[in-house]
């Protein structure tokens, strides 16, 4: 009879993705939000504008900073604290304003931490992460294999600068950021062009920017950008060269994560919106809620809700963990995170979906907040890859 050891499977307890300081902290950018930003989110997405100041007011009450070093003026570097802080912030209910802080904190800080000069670091990095300049993203698209594709602007070496040409669309805070950062070819003539990474400044002569119009995210400030013979100095340059392609790859691990965490959220607000509808919606003389068909409903949402977030710990837990050097299984993170994307996009999606439902015809009613989540959640499935490009992702991680 086979015998086992229990103490040859004994393993040490993992620790808690969220410690005490977290749910402290959790609760403070709770409270935060709700009192800053939620209260005027209905009339600014009306504007389809928000003030331009509201990045002071974050960068002031500190919530830029955690995962980001003190001497920039952080207060981490805490991944964990920066992941409280995008789910509260989701909380919210507008896309576009949540996109916008998103990429000036997630992306455009974090490109200037983890690849920019000291530098580059005091003159950027640190009025960033006080809300004092504002950045934004160019967008690239890397495939299942790690090829960066699509590279809109071009950069041709002029002495110690470079002259960048071409446009590009959607770029994240486009309209108002103070600087992006922007991916170039160095030659677009070649199959396999040189990948650089810049720090443009958008005042230089040559940068236009338009805002776009988009049926979602509407506060938000992305923008087509065109660049006609724009000189960026090289002390603009940002990486190592030869590493960009690694720089916007590793990046892109972080997006997607950051992106998965603010799915789940909007599934859960979603959610939470169409069960307090329901209960007050009456339908032959009692409230939907307490028809067997929607409780289902609602059962299976939920579900899939916490699916998707312990999906999204997971991937959050393994990236925690390759930050501060432990063994992470090659491709292990590339998997997770791309699982989580693609399945908390379809949750929200989901979600959103059976709220308008819920809502009835007053679902699609600007009266009520349901058509907006319906309309924001579906413009977060191309970012940070599309789905077709998650698969080849995870197909690759099985050594397909």
């Amino acid at each position: 009879m086979l015998k086992l050891d229990p103490e040859a499977f004994a393993t040490e307890p993992a620790l808690p993705l969220f410690r005490e300081e977290h749910d402290a902290y959790r609760e403070a950018a709770r409270d935060f939000v709700a009192g800053v930003i939620t209260g005027n989110v209905e009339a600014w997405e009306v504007d389809r504008e928000y003030p331009r100041e509201l990045f002071r007011t974050v960068g002031a009450a500190g919530h830029f900073g955690a995962q980001f070093d003190p001497r920039w003026g952080g207060a981490g570097p805490d991944l964990v604290a920066s992941a409280v802080f995008t789910e509260e912030l989701a909380r919210c209910g507008s896309a576009g304003l949540v996109a916008d802080l998103r990429a000036h904190a997630g992306f455009a800080c974090r490109y200037l931490d983890r690849y920019g000069t000291d530098e580059q670091k005091q003159r950027y990095l640190a009025p960033s992460i006080a809300g004092e300049l504002v950045g934004g993203v160019g967008v690239v698209e890397v495939d299942g294999a790690g090829t960066v594709d699509g590279l809109a602007l071009r950069a041709v070496r002029d002495g110690d600068d470079w002259v960048l040409d071409g446009a590009d669309a959607l770029v994240l805070n486009g309209s108002w950021a103070d600087y992006l950062i922007v991916p170039a070819a160095s030659d677009t003539s070649t199959p396999d062009p040189e990948v650089l990474l810049f720090i443009l400044d958008t005042t230089a002569s040559g940068v236009e920017r338009h805002r776009d119009l988009r049926g979602g995210w509407r506060t938000a400030h992305t923008a087509a950008l065109s660049c006609t013979a724009v000189r960026v100095s090289d002390e603009n340059r940002l990486g190592r060269p030869g590493d960009e392609v690694a720089a916007i790859t590793e990046q892109l691990v972080w997006e997607r994560l950051v992106l998965a965490l603010g799915a789940v959220v909007a599934a859960e607000v979603s959610l939470e919106q169409a069960i307090a509808y329901t209960r007050e919606r009456q339908a032959f003389g009692r409230p939907v809620a307490s028809f067997q068909v929607w409780q289902h409903r609602f059962a299976d949402l939920g579900t899939e809700v916490e699916l998707a977030r312990s999906l999204t710990y997971h991937a959050l837990r393994l990236y925690v963990a390759e930050e501060e050097g432990e063994d992470v299984l090659p491709g292990e993170l590339d998997r997770a995170t791309a699982m989580a994307k693609l399945y908390t996009d379809r949750v929200a999606q989901r979600t959103a979906d059976e709220c308008v439902q819920a809502h009835g015809g007053a679902g699609y009613l600007t009266e009520y907040p349901a058509q907006r989540y319906w309309r924001d959640t579906r413009l977060g499935v191309p970012g940070g890859g599309s789905d077709d490009t998650l698969r080849e992702i995870v197909a690759r991680s099985y050594g397909l």
